[in-house]
């Protein structure tokens, strides 16, 4: 059938309060224009993040029942454990409460000054948690992933050349981990192929220097991979699942997003010694081994979503979703990367709106767009996110691409949400001519787009 219907029934539904423009506009100035500042009952449709948003299945609600609370050694750990291992392989599994715990632990032991690692793209978090120590991270994405308007089947990938010409450069005693990232979420949800997870494996394994997965959304990758890579066409999802993973010599894990939990992650390895100065490290921030600061019920439903995230019915729906809301806005002129990633729908800013320099954050003036007009709550991912000011200098340095990050939570939006959702967008583009740009009233250190306030120019 052409249809592609939601491949599960809704037993829970949760009263969405709508607003008017007028009351939106005075919400978006009281926010500081940014929509992290915003109320939740304020949002209409909610596309600020894919993390912990996701709506849980009815054995994941009986799992939350089932959850063994014990300090140490509870069975829903084992049960949570044996399914981090069924898909990753790897022999050291330790829960911690999110993705950004398990990389703060991972980044602190092997981090500090004069260390750089590498990824395809790293995403804020992981970004500041390796700054934090006094590290530097980079960037080695594949040049067609740098064309948002270019077509090609795994945009996501590392540049492979770039990763050999930068060992060299820097000397492989200063690089003590290289993360790739699938999808790579910066890059627009774009997939890493199965040849380029191989490729980078063979150069770390040259250098001896390991590889990790911010595995996210693996199974989105994985089913990219048995879309697109001709010899994984009749491979199952977890086959390809357990082939991503038998390249790296570990993982982080955010289970807010593919593991279809609303907290939870894990940090995994292989290197003994690494798990040893990692479980130190929890104990003193997250708890004992055996939870990483998680509840039983919450490792419980960790195991049940890993074993429901699999299942290639879903995924064609959610990949099959994803790009019905591009194909919509595309066909109304709405510029966007191509083609659409697995979880989100990334609008090129700097082509929606040409005038506005990226000092001005032309991102951000779409993202106060869509909530004005729709009650849409998006993030930027540009310049707010990204850009950087030259410590000697003071120049401000844009980032590599301008974006507006429309991310769909897991099994908690119809088609008449996505068919709304897009409605908004065309309005705001046909209005584009109108827009201005803003500036920043205020900045953390860190993360400033978390915090920021913005002031229309």
């Amino acid at each position: 059938m052409k249809t592609i219907i939601e491949p599960f029934k809704i037993k829970s539904v949760e009263p969405i309060r709508f607003t008017t423009k007028e009351e939106r506009i005075k919400i978006l100035e009281e926010a500081g224009y940014n929509p992290f500042l915003i109320h939740a009952d304020n949002v209409i449709i909610d596309l600020l993040t894919d993390s912990g948003t996701s709506a849980m299945s009815s054995d994941q609600w009986a799992g939350i029942m089932r959850g063994d609370e014990s300090y140490a050694g509870a069975k829903s750990f084992y049960k949570f454990e044996s399914a981090v291992k069924k898909i990753t392989g790897d022999k050291f599994i330790i829960p911690t409460h999110q993705g950004r715990a398990a990389e703060k632990i991972l980044f602190s032991v092997l981090g500090g000054s004069g260390k750089y690692f590498v990824s395809n793209t790293f995403f804020d978090t992981t970004r500041a948690n390796i700054e934090f120590t006094g590290a530097e991270g980079v960037d080695l994405l594949c040049e067609i992933g740098k064309h948002p308007e270019q077509r090609a089947p795994f945009k996501g990938n590392m540049d492979i050349e770039a990763l050999d010409k930068f060992i060299k450069k820097i000397g492989k005693e200063n690089i003590p981990l290289v993360v790739l990232t699938i999808t790579n979420n910066s890059g627009g949800g774009q997939p890493v192929s199965m040849q380029n997870i191989r490729d980078v494996k063979s150069v770390c394994n040259k250098n001896n220097i390991p590889l990790f997965l911010d595995a996210c959304r693996f199974a989105e990758n994985a089913y990219f991979i048995k879309l697109r890579e001709e010899e994984y066409k009749d491979k199952s999802v977890l086959e390809i699942c357990q082939e991503m993973f038998s390249y790296a010599d570990g993982s982080t894990m955010s289970a807010k997003k593919d593991a279809l939990v609303n907290i939870g992650g894990w940090l995994s390895m292989n290197d003994e010694e690494l798990a040893m100065k990692c479980r130190n490290l929890l104990i003193v921030t997250e708890g004992f081994p055996t939870y990483g600061g998680l509840a039983g019920r919450d490792l419980e439903a960790i195991a049940q979503g890993l074993e429901e995230i699999v299942d290639e019915n879903y995924l064609h729906y959610r990949l099959r979703s994803t790009e019905y809301l591009g194909e919509k806005i595309m066909e109304a002129g709405v510029p966007i990367i191509e083609p659409p990633g697995g979880h989100a729908i990334y609008i090129d800013a700097k082509r929606f709106l040409p005038n506005i320099k990226p000092e001005e954050y032309p991102g951000q003036s779409i993202v106060c767009g869509l909530f004005i007009e729709g009650g849409l709550r998006t993030c930027e991912i540009g310049s707010v996110m990204f850009g950087k000011y030259d410590k000697q200098t003071e120049k401000f340095i844009p980032s590599m691409m301008e974006l507006v990050r429309l991310a769909i939570p897991r099994r908690v939006y119809t088609q008449s949400h996505i068919d709304y959702v897009a409605e908004v967008v065309i309005e705001v583009f046909k209005k584009r001519n109108e827009m201005k740009g803003c500036k920043i009233v205020y900045e953390a250190p860190m993360l400033r787009h978390f915090t920021a306030k913005f002031k229309p120019l």
